[in-house]
């Protein structure tokens, strides 16, 4: 490939970078590196460092989110940004592509813009912070706080599976939790906000397309539901008398995957996701089971019609067994148009390096969704190997790498020229 040849050194630059993080949190299974744990502290700091090396002044908000800012020389302090980035903290066992390549790539583009001269806007690369709902069961959390969507009254509640608070985590950066509103960034402060992520999903792939273009990205709705049944002796309880809330999960499971199967069409998914059973002993009949059940979709309609038939299948499974449930919803946020103008850009960016492009619609979250609130936002898709993602097996083609690159370093350039 031409990009890649031609840039060869950056790629391999990139490649050695994205090598080098996965080093923090990686073990056999993959990367874990949740997010404030030890392993996303290490690879926050070699980010910071990254970017200091490369020229770049760092600001770290009240939320944690890292800023890597580039001034041109003449540039006045109220002329926006031109914005870019992603995330640094994975799912348990994830790849070491997914939220990394758009750090990694986000300042490459950095380093190739500054040898131009043309360059009227301020350029950032964000790491932003907590994108993960795998510790604290909230997604994409430092760009709500920087886009001012921030629930700081729920997130002062929150502590993931070992007892620890979100608030705490905050503490070890120096941050307070009361503070994550100053976070929040001013309309006018970006011209313009670029992310570049991997699919995640096989429609890149299969149809031989390098670049895709998200029109609209899906959001999650996300329930807790806790099922209460009658804890017993396993081998003393006829099976008519009890009330196994086990059996009731395994029917609400059933009934979730069954019911979002028939809104797949319209690009709408819910799946059961963690389940812990209460008392957890192998001769006790389950008492008690808590499970998380996340709803994706593209379409807000589809996904209220879903939830309310989740809803209407439970009461009529608790009722049917004896076992009653509540269900909290812990999120329930709107699908994300980005912006025409942007998306042009980028179209017209593959048409001029001779990339095949597609627009689609992004069934898993991003840092890009929430940035939309507050600028003009766009996101960059590149193929992952069979759409494989969350995963210690996902992997991304150096030539995907390179054009990915290119269209996110020349996207940013014409916006910022």
């Amino acid at each position: 490939m031409a990009i890649q040849a031609n840039h060869s050194h950056t790629i391999e630059w990139v490649l050695a970078q994205l090598e080098h993080i996965a080093q923090f949190g990686q073990d056999k299974s993959g990367v874990t590196r949740l997010a404030f744990s030890k392993a996303d502290h290490q690879a926050r700091q070699y980010i910071i460092e990254l970017m200091q090396d490369i020229g770049l002044v760092v600001h770290v908000d009240a939320i944690g989110n890292i800023i890597g800012r580039y001034e041109p020389e003449g540039i006045q302090a109220h002329v926006p940004a031109v914005v870019t980035g992603s995330h640094l903290d994975t799912v348990p066992a994830g790849g070491k592509y997914d939220g990394v390549l758009g750090v990694i790539c986000g300042l490459a583009a950095v380093k190739r813009l500054k040898e131009r001269s043309d360059i009227k806007h301020p350029l950032e690369v964000v790491v932003f912070s907590a994108e993960e709902s795998s510790r604290f069961n909230f997604a994409t959390m430092g760009s709500k706080a920087m886009a001012g969507l921030a629930n700081i009254s729920s997130w002062k509640r929150i502590v993931d599976q070992e007892g620890i608070s979100f608030a705490s985590e905050l503490a070890t950066l120096g941050l307070q939790i009361e503070h994550i509103g100053s976070a929040a960034r001013a309309n006018n402060s970006i011209k313009g906000f670029v992310e570049l992520h991997i699919e995640q999903g096989r429609i890149l792939e299969q149809g031989r397309v390098n670049i895709g273009i998200v029109d609209k990205v899906s959001s999650p709705t996300r329930l807790k539901i806790t099922v209460t049944g009658m804890a017993g002796h396993s081998g003393g309880a006829p099976i008519e008398e009890r009330q196994d809330a086990l059996v009731s999960a395994a029917m609400i499971v059933l009934a979730v995957r069954n019911i979002a199967a028939d809104y797949d069409y319209q690009g709408s998914v819910a799946t059961v996701t963690i389940l812990k059973t209460f008392p957890g002993a192998i001769n006790v009949i389950p008492g008690q089971v808590e499970m998380w059940v996340d709803i994706r979709g593209t379409e807000h309609g589809s996904i209220i019609e879903i939830l309310q038939e989740i809803k209407d299948a439970i009461s009529t499974i608790a009722d049917d067994n004896d076992t009653p449930v509540a269900i909290e919803v812990l999120a329930s946020e709107k699908p994300m148009i980005l912006d025409y103008t942007i998306n042009k850009t980028i179209e017209d960016v593959c048409q001029k390096l001779k990339l095949t492009s597609l627009r689609l619609d992004s069934r898993s979250g991003h840092d890009a969704m929430n940035m939309a609130h507050i600028a003009p936002a766009g996101l960059i898709f590149i193929p992952c190997k069979e759409g494989v993602s969350h995963n210690g097996s996902e992997y991304v083609a150096s030539e995907a790498i390179a054009a990915g690159l290119a269209v996110l370093t020349e996207t940013i350039y014409q916006l910022a020229k």
